[in-house]
């Protein structure tokens, strides 16, 4: 029964994916919502159902108070039947009816419109840019990827389970006392009247006051998150209580937000304290009233007071799950903000994979400043040959890693263009031109999972023997067997922490190298491949990176000239422009800038400062 309803909407099946989701609340909902149209209808009807039940009990028992008045000696002959179908009722078709309305509620609509919601909303994010993901904290994202779908699970489920409800049952009261006598209706409907106000006055405060606590939220969490990521950083600058108070002013501003909305919440239930008393008097004294006139019955006073006491206990309730729905929904408004932003970096329409045959790459009068007009690179013209090995060597901001983004396409080129072997790269897909691509990187970061699943990044189909080969080509197998994490897993199997904080950085770097010699892709990216290794280590892996390069296209940015000085030509990047380029030998002899930073370096690395002196 229960794998029933909650199989009747597969979160994860195919939808149509959209570049700018509906920045509106509403539209929003509904596209999360269309899965869901018809065990919504389904839920909604029922919540109808019962509703209608509830109020056909106490209109029943006003029923029995009048024929208990009757003859006793007859009472059972003559209602027998009929109590006893209203008591078959009670007993096994309101539980049925009852547990067709949570069934469609608990299982089929709650844990699979939130899993829908965070499936979609993730899949959105992970297709956003390098550069979006840079100009925002990491935790935030996350947090609103966590709280937008239980939000609007909530939301949902009180449109069901109180809001549809509510709606049918004082519609059901109010025909419940007409039927009973027309002048009751009277203070039902100044008592709905005043209700309203109460209600409109409460959701008009929530929503913005939920949004602006949701928002203080996801800052808490950003700050947080950046603190641990960062651990090291904090540690090493003593700055401990420099983080609490950064953190401890968006803690206060959260708390803040957070009382103001609860003050609303504290005015809300004394009004309605207030109400519902009114409500009581009012309904119950006229009901008394008009019997003591005998213009009503004992069953009708009791149905009545039934009524009003039942809608006494219910207020609170309908009143915190309306507030409750407005307050989710500023939950989602909030997690819109990273949700439903617009991905801009997208593939050409019916972009085609690029077909790699040859691995030349043109560069042709490529600009790009990040939008501010200076920095990054300025009309740059370069082809590379196929098989040709680059080295890429300038001060810090000269471009070369804007270039290589530029080329891995993290970015789209503000002017110009890239082509390998004569195809734009803006007009292939993505996923394609990076499959074509390996890159080791100076920051050598690790996902939080095992060794052999962060070698196996670069090749998921590969087997343990090509892994093992890829590891022990990168120096890495030796020191692999020997890991330990504190579950107890060793090896392969051994995790390495967040961004790999188990290993050390020279360990992260080979397992790094590992996982580029694995992918074997024809075009090879290194930034300062080997800046995190000793000498020692180095030499061996100069060797292994060496073999690599062979038939490979590769472009290699180093401070580290003696990595570089056997590349076929070196490109010397200056304020975005290439001022030099040549073998090795033909820059020394030049004795322009490269030349200065040859003469300038200690142990082998460019001291930046020193040649822009």
């Amino acid at each position: 029964m229960f794998k029933f309803f909650e199989t009747l909407v597969d979160p994860y099946g195919d939808h149509p994916e959209t570049d700018r989701p509906p920045t509106r609340l509403w539209p929003f909902m509904a596209q999360y919502m269309q899965p869901f149209r018809r065990v919504f209808a389904l839920a909604a009807l029922m919540s109808v159902v019962v509703a209608t039940v509830e109020i056909g009990l106490i209109g029943y028992m006003g029923r029995i108070v009048d024929l208990l008045s009757r003859d006793p000696a007859t009472f059972w002959d003559t209602h027998g039947t009929e109590l006893i179908l209203v008591a078959l009722f009670v007993l096994l078709l309101r539980p049925v009816l009852q547990a067709l309305d949570v069934l469609l509620l608990n299982n089929a609509i709650l844990p699979n419109f939130g899993t829908l919601i965070r499936w979609r909303a993730h899949k959105h994010v992970l297709r956003q840019s390098v550069g979006w993901f840079e100009n925002d904290f990491a935790g935030r994202i996350a947090n609103r990827i966590m709280q937008t779908p239980p939000a609007a699970g909530e939301a949902v489920f009180q449109v069901f389970d109180a809001i549809t409800f509510s709606i049918a049952y004082l519609v059901g009261a109010a025909i419940l006392l007409t039927d009973a006598d027309p002048r009751l209706l009277i203070p039902l409907l100044i008592w709905i009247g005043l209700y309203a106000v109460l209600v409109g006055w409460t959701i008009a405060r929530v929503g913005p006051a939920s949004k602006a606590a949701s928002d203080a939220r996801s800052q808490v969490t950003g700050r947080v998150v950046d603190a641990y990521t960062n651990i090291h950083s904090v540690k090493l600058f003593a700055h401990n209580r420099r983080e609490l108070e950064h953190a401890r002013d968006a803690i206060e501003h959260s708390r803040k937000t957070f009382q103001v909305e609860m003050r609303i919440y504290t005015i809300m239930d004394v009004s309605l304290v207030l109400l519902n008393g009114l409500l009581i008097v009012a309904v119950v004294g006229w009901a008394v009233w008009l019997w003591t006139q005998g213009q009503a019955s004992v069953g009708v006073v009791a149905a009545a007071t039934a009524l009003t006491l039942r809608l006494n206990a219910m207020t609170g309730w309908i009143m915190w799950a309306l507030t409750s729905f407005f307050r989710q929904l500023g939950v989602v408004a909030e997690g819109m903000e990273t949700i439903a932003q617009p991905i801009d970096l997208v593939d050409a329409p019916d972009a085609p994979p690029l077909q790699l045959t040859e691995g030349k790459v043109e560069i042709q009068a490529l600009s790009h400043h990040y939008g501010r007009g200076a920095g990054g690179l300025d009309k740059i013209s370069l082809t590379i040959r196929p098989g040709e090995k680059i080295g890429l060597v300038g001060r810090s901001g000269a471009g070369k890693s804007t270039l290589v983004k530029l080329l891995l396409r993290f970015y789209d080129a503000e002017e110009g263009r890239i082509l390998i072997d004569g195809q734009d790269i803006a007009q292939v897909t993505q996923d394609s031109l990076r499959d074509m691509i390996g890159m080791v990187q100076q920051d050598s970061s690790l996902l939080h999972r095992s060794v052999r699943d962060n070698i196996l990044y670069g090749l998921p189909d590969a087997t343990e023997a090509q892994v093992i080969a890829a590891a022990r080509k990168a120096e890495a197998h030796d020191f692999i067997l020997g890991l330990r994490d504190p579950q107890g897993r060793t090896g392969y199997d051994a995790h390495v922490g967040e961004r790999g904080v188990q290993l050390s950085g020279g360990q992260r770097q080979r397992i790094t190298l590992a996982r580029v010699i694995l992918k074997d892709a024809p075009i090879l990216l290194l930034d300062e491949a080997t800046s995190a290794l000793d000498s020692e280590v180095e030499s061996a892996i100069q060797e292994t990176l060496y073999g690599m390069m062979r038939g490979k296209t590769v472009i290699a940015i180093a401070h580290r000239l003696s990595t570089i000085a056997r590349m076929d030509r070196i490109l010397v990047l200056d304020q975005g422009h290439i001022v030099e380029q040549g073998s090795h030998a033909d820059l020394l002899a030049r004795g322009g800038l490269y030349a200065g930073f040859w003469q300038r370096q200690s142990g082998g690395f460019l001291n930046a400062d020193e040649a822009a002196e």
